[in-house]
C-alpha cells in the first residue's frame, strides 16, 4: 500500500490489532494453504469479552451488530497475521462470510456485514474489495450476535 504498512493504516484509523483469540474448541484460528489463508469464524471479542450478546433485531441493534462485525474482522486479521507474520503479505481479501444471529423478522444481514467489509476496504484499499456472503442464523457460539470468517490471498 502506498500509505505505508497495513498496521500503520490501522493505527491511522485509531485501531490496534488485538491478540489472537483462543479457540473455543478443537481448531486453529487460521490455516495457510498455498497462497491463501482461511480463518476460523471469529467472534466479536475485545479483551476476552464479547462486545455484544443476543440476537440482532432483538437485544442487539443493527448498528451495534455492525460494530461487532468490525471487531470480528479485526480479530480475523489478527488470525491472518499469526500465520503469515505480517498483514503486508495480504495481496487480496478474497471472500468474507458473515453470520448474523438474528430474529426471524430481521432482514438487514448485509447492513451488519458492512461493518466488516468497510473496515477491510479502509485498511487494504482496492485489495480489500471482496466477494461476500451475509447469512442469518438462529444462534452463534456463546450468544455472539455476529461471526466473521475470511479468505485472503497472500504473497
Amino acid at each position: 500500500m502506498s500509505d505505508g504498512t497495513v498496521e500503520q493504516r490501522l493505527a491511522d484509523l485509531g485501531l490496534t490489532l488485538p491478540e489472537v483469540a483462543a479457540p473455543l474448541a478443537s481448531y486453529v484460528p487460521a490455516v495457510r494453504s498455498g497462497a491463501h489463508v482461511f480463518t476460523a469464524g471469529q467472534l466479536p471479542l475485545s479483551s476476552g469479552e464479547l462486545v455484544a450478546t443476543g440476537k440482532v433485531g432483538g437485544e442487539v441493534s443493527a448498528e451495534e451488530a455492525q460494530a461487532a462485525a468490525r471487531q470480528c474482522a479485526l480479530n480475523a486479521l489478527a488470525a491472518v497475521k499469526s500465520v503469515v507474520g505480517t498483514l503486508d503479505a495480504v495481496r487480496q481479501v478474497v471472500k468474507v462470510t458473515v453470520f448474523v444471529a438474528s430474529t426471524p423478522d430481521f432482514t438487514g444481514q448485509p447492513v451488519v456485514a458492512n461493518g466488516a467489509s468497510e473496515l477491510l476496504g479502509d485498511v487494504f484499499g482496492d485489495a480489500g474489495r471482496h466477494a461476500r456472503s451475509a447469512v442469518g442464523v438462529p444462534v452463534l457460539p456463546i450468544d455472539a450476535p455476529v461471526e466473521v470468517e475470511l479468505v485472503v490471498e497472500v504473497d
